[in-house]
């Protein structure tokens, strides 16, 4: 049994308008339709988790060649983005202390 509706309306600027009703005829959705997609979307979207406090975000540019062989190997190793990088940090740091701590003896 589909849900009840009810109107909403609301003066939002011209150039705003002419975008929502642009996109929404791109979408082959009528406007209540589409304007219900939009909104349950934004309040989703406030309800996912946002990034924990003693995380942080690492972030680079490659080119789109070195990005596209990358997406592939990770499909062919069955490997997630973030495990890999997370992996390769990891890797190195250790490396890393395990150089460091070699010389400190010497």
């Amino acid at each position: 049994m589909a849900e009840n509706t009810k109107n909403l309306c609301a003066q939002i600027p011209e150039s705003l308008h002419a975008k929502v009703r642009e996109r929404q005829e791109a979408s082959g959705q009528t406007l209540g339709q589409y304007m219900t997609e939009l909104i349950t979307k934004f309040y989703e979207q406030e309800m996912k988790p946002t990034m924990k406090e003693n995380q942080r975000t690492v972030a680079f540019q490659v080119s789109t060649e070195l990005f596209e062989q990358f997406k592939d190997y990770l499909k062919r190793k069955g490997i997630k983005q973030n495990a890999f990088f997370l992996s390769c940090i990891q890797r190195a740091l250790e490396e890393a202390d395990q150089t460091e701590g070699g010389t400190e003896g010497e």
